[in-house]
């Protein structure tokens, strides 16, 4: 459970926020509450991430890893800060996804590369 005033993550059954000790009973969980402009939640929208693991890396998860990115700030804006995080978590981890193939392929290539290289120079030795 996110708290609705801080955005921390408390137990599923704490009765106050760990972080700004908000009681959490008879509280509605996503009342959408505009968040005030000096008091925005610190939450990672990877934007920037999501953009570069597209173009570089992985083009089906960078896009889903934008469509989350682009949703955090608006959520925040909307007071949905549980909402928000959790893009925010899908963002990071389709970005890390597309990294991670990207990087693969990429491995993978380099290794046929080599294969294939030495195998020409076998090929031309035996002539």
């Amino acid at each position: 459970m996110y708290c609705p005033s801080c955005g921390k993550r408390n137990e599923d059954n704490a009765a106050q926020c760990v972080g700004c000790g908000q009681n959490l009973f008879n509280t509605p969980a996503q009342t959408a509450q505009p968040v005030q402009p000096g008091s925005r939640p610190n939450i990672p929208n990877y934007l920037v991430q999501s953009i570069l693991v597209t173009i570089l890396c992985c083009l089906p998860f960078g896009i889903a890893a934008i469509v989350f990115a682009a949703q955090v700030n608006g959520k925040i804006a909307s007071g949905d800060i549980a909402g928000a995080m959790d893009s925010s978590r899908k963002a990071k981890m389709f970005c890390w996804i597309a990294f991670g193939l990207g990087l693969a392929v990429i491995l993978v290539q380099v290794i046929f590369g080599v294969i294939g290289a030495g195998a020409s120079a076998m090929q031309y030795e035996s002539m």
